[in-house]
């Protein structure tokens, strides 16, 4: 059996550094765009794009335009069917000047849109800081139900409010690291913190402390099963015997 509690140093060691990483990556998003994401329109609002192009036209194309001006978070969107011609482009807030110029980009690569048919509206947030500040509460007060559920489910077991504790660290970790990835890739790519990051985020928490839910309570069932045994040697058991389980989670 692999022993994986007698490398549980290297561990530690391993995620101070991805913590220290993403720490430092946030820092430096935040220096260079002035929060630790890059923010995307569904957060901010910004201008909608509605363009009638006279001839075929692909999303790359239509994309590359707007790169090409500065707007590297376009949400380009087809409306309608193929034949129609019709797209939508949510994009930061476009001044006059610069409406102008991305209509003269496409007339400068050769693609002929109808400005009679075409529009350009000031759109709101689709996700606003009310909803944002609703998820963070929503999960502070989810690891506060954790906590007192695992503490109450785990009361035969000595220092049962450890294994509380234990699964929001674990799940901070997992959030800090996967936020710190997100803004690295912003920094590199591009990548914009939208509405359906915010879903992964949470989809990310709740698995978390779901797997580690399902060990710990192996490790409940082990302890009396294996009474006498070197807590380690449980720990160590418990993890192996969930382990199919969390990578076919995973």
């Amino acid at each position: 059996m692999l022993n994986f509690v007698e490398k549980r140093r290297v561990y530690f060691i391993i995620t101070g550094l991805l913590i220290l990483l993403s720490a430092t990556v946030l820092v430096v998003s935040t220096v260079m765009y002035g929060s630790p994401l890059r923010i995307s329109i569904d957060f901010t609002g910004g201008s909608l794009f509605v363009l009638q192009f006279e001839e075929p036209i692909t999303e790359e194309a239509i994309r590359e335009v707007f790169m090409a001006q500065g707007y590297t978070g376009a949400i380009i969107q087809q409306l309608g069917d193929r034949e129609d011609n019709l797209w939508q482009s949510r994009t930061r807030d476009a001044m006059d000047a610069e409406v102008e110029n991305i209509f003269d980009e496409f007339v400068s690569r050769g693609e002929t849109v109808d400005r009679e048919r075409s529009s350009v509206d000031i759109v709101a947030p689709t996700v606003g800081a009310e909803v944002a500040g609703n998820a963070a509460v929503a999960v502070l007060a989810a690891s506060l139900v954790i906590l007192v559920f695992i503490w109450f489910s785990f009361r035969g077991v000595p220092h049962s409010i450890r294994y509380g504790i234990a699964s929001i660290i674990a799940m901070v970790v997992n959030v800090i690291v996967a936020i710190g990835f997100y803004a690295l890739m912003g920094i590199l790519q591009g990548w914009e913190a939208n509405a359906l990051f915010l879903t992964a985020l949470l989809t990310v928490i709740g698995f978390s402390v779901q797997d580690i839910i399902v060990v710990f309570d192996r490790v409940r069932e082990n302890i009396s099963r294996h009474h006498g045994e070197p807590f380690a040697l449980i720990v160590n058991r418990s993890v192996m015997e969930t382990m199919h389980r969390s990578l076919a989670t995973q």
